[in-house]
């Protein structure tokens, strides 16, 4: 199996916002704002093929379906859809894709689903052959979004995923397309029924899969966000994804799961590692880019 990190539009978005109880003081250390306070972010990615037999995308950034005065107010970079660009880059269409994962239907993690805004087109879905793989309470609450997330879904888009027929839903560790390649964690601190997919590793021992790769959504959405106690503002419980990521960490640095970044402006992959003294995650051995990495290979970091 190999592995691509697929670029997607980026985006700035208030600094303030992405590290929610984190001073200011603190995050500019971590990143840079611009003059409107907006930090530089990624939506990125994950390709794998063969995997179970197919190719597998795991979500498809925000892409270029917002409308011009949208798009600039969400920070949205780029008027092209670059998820597309960036496919073609790798050696695929969009059209080649048979399975599509969300995490979770939020703009930023599931715009690229559609065709680039066009004046008077109506919205366009993408990927023709693929099997949309959900999770059925996130589906509830994309379908009734409480008013204080209702903005961050994508109006019209349940609608078009239904009527494809292509929509599997789950509420276990694995789908039936996917088989027993890959396992579902699920966290409801960002949204209700978010999953986070890892592509399980090679090694086996004591019960348990090692080596792997996970694909964090928001859970940890670039590398700051390791340090368990920096939440988003756009978290809808933060204590609840305290708790989450204290144990979704402990259980990947024990196994050797190495952490997919989405929003990560430089890094796609890294190591979490655990201070024993401290108890503290901090992650290692960063990696920009993977570009038909084997799973096998997938830690090492990038000349």
């Amino acid at each position: 199996m190999k592995l691509w990190s697929i670029q997607g539009n980026t985006q700035k978005l208030d600094g303030g916002s992405m590290f929610g109880n984190a001073p200011r003081a603190m995050w500019t250390k971590w990143t840079t704002a611009d003059a409107l306070n907006r930090i530089p972010l990624a939506t990125r990615g994950l390709l794998a093929t063969p995997l179970n037999g197919k190719t597998v995308l795991f979500e498809t950034g925000i892409g270029a379906f917002f409308e011009p005065k949208l798009r600039e107010r969400f920070g949205v970079q780029e008027d092209r859809h670059v998820l597309l660009d960036s496919l073609r880059d790798a050696g695929f269409d969009h059209a080649d894709i048979d399975v599509v994962v969300l995490s979770h239907l939020h703009f930023d993690h599931a715009g690229g689903l559609l065709a680039p805004w066009s004046e008077g087109a109506a919205p366009e879905l993408l990927f023709p052959n693929a099997t949309f793989v959900l999770s059925t309470p996130h589906w509830l609450r994309a379908k009734r979004p409480h008013a204080r997330d209702r903005a961050s879904f994508i109006p019209g888009l349940c609608e078009l995923l239904e009527a494809t027929g292509r929509l599997e839903f789950i509420e276990s560790a694995h789908a039936p397309s996917l088989g027993d390649a890959v396992r579902f964690h699920y966290s409801d601190g960002h949204t209700p029924g978010m999953m986070l997919a890892e592509i399980l590793g090679p090694d086996v021992h004591d019960g348990a899969h090692h080596g792997g790769v996970v694909f964090c959504a928001d859970l940890v959405p670039g590398r700051p966000w390791v340090h368990v106690p920096i939440t988003m503002g756009y978290d809808r419980f933060p204590e609840l994804i305290i708790d989450e990521k204290q144990a979704f960490l402990a259980d990947m640095a024990a196994r050797g799961v190495r952490l997919f970044l989405t929003h990560d402006p430089d890094i796609a992959l890294v190591q979490v590692v655990r201070d024993d003294d401290a108890g503290r995650f901090s992650a290692i051995h960063p990696t920009a880019a993977l570009a038909a990495r084997s799973l096998q290979h997938a830690h090492e970091t990038t000349p």
